[in-house]
């Protein structure tokens, strides 16, 4: 049973969560392209994750997106986009219904990929939007994954230069364990049985370090609609209002 929120004090006491396993740069098509192909297609659930160049002036347009993060359980693949586009074979991907991509503001990433390459986005799982099955208010990807995972998130990086020329290592394992952990926490999840939120839990401001204990109700009566409309608001439409992340 997982807690309906979590505070700061209690995630800075948590170990540090990172990616464990192999991190491979894409950018542009060839071998290692090819086979970073091979071996998301062959997952049946992957982390997901963009990453998107911060501005800091107030009136100027944002970025566009820089970096797609796809993550299996030991390699993470980070592809550049702002080099080599959205490929056919990762429009592909994310279109295939049969690969699980899990993510959180699933659509915000979807729809500043889109600028880049058509498709239409098939078999993804927002955490965000089903956190609360499970008894979680908070939904930002530092609070899901202490309350989720027991595992502290650096956020360092997110305002870090996705576009430079080169990403340096702190970047790099920033952007695979961002799509990582999405993987990780989703296959927590499907491990532990659903308690959901009552609307009255939704409507109101949890107390810190509380803990989920009402019974099952139905999806009828449940406030999934009203958390589907909130989350999408968490948003990267203006870079000076960072996506809850």
């Amino acid at each position: 049973m997982y807690k309906i929120s979590i505070d700061p004090d209690e995630i800075e006491k948590m170990p540090l969560g990172s990616f464990p396993g192999e991190i491979h740069v894409i950018e542009k098509g060839g071998l290692e392209f090819t086979l970073a192909m091979a071996y998301l297609k062959r997952q049946k659930i992957i982390g997901f994750d963009t990453e998107t160049k911060p501005v800091f002036e107030p009136g100027r347009h944002q970025n566009h997106v820089a970096l797609l993060q796809l993550s299996g359980a030991r390699k993470a693949f980070l592809f550049r986009i702002n080099k080599m586009g959205m490929r056919s074979p990762l429009c592909k991907l994310l279109a295939d219904p049969k690969v699980i991509k899990v993510g959180a503001a699933v659509h915000d990433d979807i729809r500043g990929l889109q600028y880049h390459g058509r498709f239409t986005p098939a078999g993804f799982v927002d955490l965000q939007k089903i956190v609360w099955e499970y008894g979680i208010k908070d939904k930002s990807v530092k609070k899901m994954a202490a309350i989720i995972l027991g595992l502290k998130i650096s956020k360092t990086q997110q305002l870090s230069n996705w576009e430079a020329a080169v990403l340096n290592d702190a970047q790099k394992l920033y952007a695979a364990t961002d799509a990582w952990v999405c993987r990780e926490m989703l296959a927590s999840l499907q491990n532990e049985p659903k308690n959901p939120l009552t609307p009255e839990q939704m409507a109101q401001n949890p107390p810190q370090n509380s803990f989920q204990n009402s019974p099952q109700h139905s999806s009828q009566n449940s406030p999934q609609n009203s958390s589907r409309n909130s989350s999408q608001d968490s948003s990267h439409n203006d870079q000076n209002n960072i996506k809850e992340r």
